[in-house]
């Protein structure tokens, strides 16, 4: 199909080639979380007063008008809840997906964080090295817990309300 559409030329084992990793595993990250980030999104639009909607069509405000004045200020606070969420969570980018996905060919270019941390921990098999592994996972979480909270800052300056 890719090849009839013109993407490429000639087909290409997409899962045994290194080329493009990160671009292929943050596509299907992004496939991945978007179920939930919907039903996350639809449950939030869905907690938005109707009588704000019907106020705003008596004033005369269009369906953009609607959007712009209405649904998105009541997204704000889901959005910003799911922001620190996600960049409190920057760091573990989901280790399954890039140990499922890890042959010989792309060993070299798939290596993440996590995955060096367990690979380094206990992958190793008799050459294990334990220690270092714990302290580059706490090295990790100290830095995910600085991220969270310079977000959890940022978003009080813009917002004047804060999470924590």
């Amino acid at each position: 199909m890719l090849i009839s559409l013109g993407v490429i030329k000639e087909g290409s084992n997409f899962l045994m080639n290194g080329a493009n990793i990160w671009l292929k595993m943050w596509l299907w990250g992004v496939w991945k979380g978007l179920g939930w980030s919907a039903i996350i999104y639809v449950a939030s639009i869905s907690g938005i007063d109707q009588q704000l909607y019907e106020a705003a069509s008596i004033d005369g405000a269009g369906r953009f008008g609607k959007i712009w004045h209405i649904t998105l200020p009541g997204l704000m606070p889901t959005f910003f809840v799911l922001l620190l969420l996600s960049i409190a969570n920057m760091l573990s980018n989901g280790m399954d997906q890039y140990l499922v996905f890890r042959n010989q060919m792309n060993k070299q270019t798939i290596e993440v964080l996590d995955l060096y941390v367990y690979t380094l921990g206990l992958a190793s098999g008799g050459n294990s090295n334990i220690s270092l592994a714990t302290v580059v996972g706490m090295f990790k979480s100290v830095i995910s817990i600085t991220l969270l909270f310079a977000a959890n800052r940022a978003s009080f300056w813009i917002r004047g309300e804060s999470i924590v």
